[in-house]
């Protein structure tokens, strides 16, 4: 065997000082960490969607659009017998969009997971299972068109403070499209409600009572959290009428904030009907009392003293005081016509004004009002009628809850929707012409000493309560807005 010839190793080179040049390296270095996000976060997107062939489109487009396109976009579909599934389709893959905060990547999957006992809640809890592993969930509805630049506002706020739990967006709905007299006047309603209660929760430190289905966005840590405090396998249980209040609160008692973003917007869906409009709000408001009465429903136990809830309490407060003065004024008021005791005075008329400037100052405070949303404030009577028609909810939900009757109230909002459903939004104004019409009777069965005894309590405890009324909203009136707008 031969070897090759024996070479002598080279002297050894002087090992080169690798931080010669340390002064411009180090500044090279820490320009590329100031300019680097060491971890970018991601956002899973949770599109539940229940026969909504006509909106889809414009929702799935609508987050294509986005200057903060989220990393995954699910679009869980249930119990739906349109076109919902073959239009989401067509979005369906992979999509690279430019926008100006650099180039992204998405993909748009569609899951048709047929019947779902758990409805809406059912579809939101799989779209978790799919997005778990990000660090926000964002939750859409199927009829809700954001801004452009709606995520971008609620990442970055999100990002910025680990303490936050949830980001809602103002929502507010679109009238342009509207057609027909009462689908307008019950939309404009609408828009005034969506921004008092916004304007209420941005004025509350902008602490948000509740985290919207329609447009949200969620830290996955704190739904794991909220999840292990309470011992649930799934974010939202099916055994509460009000989904996403239930998981405000337990997000703000497993110790995050819930917040309401001034500046991320959303156009949901409106309710065009009195059937239909009728059939959400007394779900809403079911599932609210659930909330604030101990021990209710399974394991949605009540939590009276919840900080989320306080605003929930004002509101039927104020519903029930709102029932009180109108029914008790007209009974006095046909009482003293009745027996020619009657005497007008101008100061009756401070509370309709107060109540005027208040409704015209809140749609000052919209972004995108309109003159539609003028004229319901100022003109008095379509807010009146308003009213009249919320106050009926209030007295179907408290009714309906007290009588202890289980209501598939889901169901029954879903068939209203649909055009079906009963009369039922109409049985208050049927049951208070009835009563009127017996308390007429009795009036007049009544002597004068008992009937003028009567007007002489009456009136002064129905002024008192007008009075403190009008106090409360001209504290409202004039209370600094901060600059925000609903």
């Amino acid at each position: 065997m031969t070897y090759p010839p024996y070479q002598a190793l080279e002297p050894a080179r002087p090992i080169q000082d690798p931080f010669a040049d340390a002064p411009a390296f180090e500044e090279d270095f820490m320009a590329v960490l100031e300019n680097t996000n060491l971890h970018r976060s991601t956002i899973g997107c949770v599109i539940p969607a229940y026969n909504e062939a006509e909106s889809i489109a414009d929702v799935i487009e609508g987050l294509l659009r986005q200057t903060r396109v989220p990393d995954v976009i699910h679009v869980v579909i249930n119990n739906t017998t349109d076109d919902t599934a073959k239009i989401a389709a067509e979005y369906a893959g992979p999509h690279e969009i430019v926008t100006e905060l650099g180039e992204q990547f998405t993909e748009v999957f569609v899951h048709d997971i047929g019947k779902n006992p758990d409805k809406k809640v059912g579809a939101l809890n799989y779209g978790y299972s799919l997005v778990e592993g990000c660090d926000f969930l964002l939750g859409v509805d199927g009829d809700t068109v954001a801004d452009p630049k709606a995520v971008e506002y609620l990442e970055t706020e999100a990002v910025s403070d680990s303490r936050i739990g949830g980001i809602s967006a103002i929502f507010t709905i679109d009238d342009k499209p509207i057609k027909g007299l009462v689908a307008k006047f019950l939309i404009a309603g609408q828009r005034t409600q969506f921004a008092a209660f916004n304007l209420q929760n941005l004025l509350r430190g902008r602490n948000m009572a509740v985290l919207g289905g329609q447009f949200s966005i969620f830290s996955t840590n704190a739904l794991r959290d909220a999840m292990k405090a309470n011992h649930q396998t799934t974010p939202w249980v099916k055994d509460s009428e009000v989904e996403d209040s239930l998981l405000s609160l337990q997000i703000k008692s497993a110790g995050y904030l819930t917040k309401i973003s001034p500046y991320a917007r959303a156009n949901v869906g409106g309710m065009t009907t009195l059937k239909g409009y009728d059939a959400q709000q007394v779900k809403w408001t079911y599932g609210a009392i659930e909330l604030m009465w101990p021990g209710q429903r399974g394991d949605t136990k009540g939590q009276p003293f919840h900080p989320n809830l306080r605003l929930r309490w004002f509101e039927n407060f104020g519903m029930l005081t709102n029932f009180f003065v109108r029914v008790a004024f007209i009974i006095l008021l046909a009482g003293s016509l009745s027996i020619n005791a009657f005497v007008f005075s101008p100061v009756w008329l401070i509370p309709v004004a107060a109540a005027a400037l208040l409704n015209l100052r809140i749609a000052m405070t919209m972004k995108a009002r309109d003159n539609r949303d003028i004229l319901f404030a100022v003109l008095i009577f379509p807010a009146e009628v308003f009213m009249w028609i919320r106050i009926s909810h209030f007295l179907r939900s408290w009714t309906r809850f007290l009588s202890k009757k289980k209501v598939d109230n889901w169901a029954m909002q879903a068939k209203a929707e649909r055009g079906g459903g009963s009369f039922g939004h109409w049985v208050p104004l049927v049951m208070l012409v009835i009563v009127m019409i017996a308390m007429a009777i009795i009036w007049n069965l009544l002597g004068p000493v008992v009937q003028s005894s009567i007007l002489w309590v009456g009136w002064p405890i129905v002024g008192v309560v007008t009075v403190l009324q009008t106090l409360l909203m001209f504290t409202k009136l004039f209370r600094r807005h901060q600059g925000y707008q609903v």
